[in-house]
């Protein structure tokens, strides 16, 4: 005959069980309550307007999409940390995504300078006499030398006549620019992009209103 003992010694050392497991599943509870969450961090370039162009051109103008390479086409930061490794930063990255971003800072750059008699911007139907496009082939934070971080920026425009039945480029150029960083963070990253962007629209505008294009 069993004792009572015996027959309460399994059913305490199960309580035990489910309290014990309550307890760790409270604890898991609050401490994902009271961990900080990780929110992204979103950026704008804002570009300083070009100077004004000495002379108007006549002739009224476009900008088309400027494409951006593979590896920078989303929103993310992108960081350069060797020869052939990157690392994208999920919770630091652009408003909007970059090739939206740089078409439309280019459209008001030009604008801006007032290179051509009128400057129309991405996504407008209304007619012009040359289409300007582009391509991005860098945009990223180079922290190869953790001492020295750099924003590195390199776009390459073209301009078409928008009439051309079969591309036409009747002017091309590259740009590139590298601006340090005060630091390895998104929002310094974020400033030297920005510098390097308004050198490269300040020299596009120049360019531009110094080229001879047809009438």
């Amino acid at each position: 005959m069993k004792s009572p003992l015996s027959s309460f010694r399994p059913r305490l050392a199960r309580a035990l069980a489910l309290v014990t497991m309550a307890l760790v599943a409270t604890s898991m509870v609050a401490c994902s309550l009271s961990r900080e969450s990780v929110a992204k961090r979103t950026f704008l370039l804002e570009p300083t307007p070009p100077p004004m162009a000495t002379v108007q051109k006549l002739t009224s103008l476009r900008v088309g999409l400027v494409n951006v390479a593979a590896p920078y086409r989303g929103k993310a930061f992108v960081y350069r940390q060797g020869e052939l490794k990157y690392e994208a930063d999920f919770y630091s990255e652009f408003f909007v995504s970059p090739a939206a971003m740089l078409s439309e800072v280019t459209a008001r750059a030009l604008s801006a300078a007032n290179v051509f008699r009128r400057t129309v911007p991405p996504g407008a139907s209304d007619p012009a006499d040359y289409v300007l496009d582009g391509f991005a082939s860098e945009l990223y934070g180079d922290m190869r030398e953790p001492a020295k971080p750099v924003a590195a920026v390199a776009i390459t425009y073209y301009l078409s006549p928008s009439n051309a039945l079969s591309p036409n480029v009747v002017w091309t150029r590259e740009y590139r620019q590298r601006a340090p960083a005060a630091a390895a963070t998104p929002d310094a990253f974020a400033q030297a992009m920005n510098v390097a962007l308004s050198a490269i629209l300040a020299d596009l505008a120049r360019d531009l209103a110094a080229a001879e294009l047809a009438k």
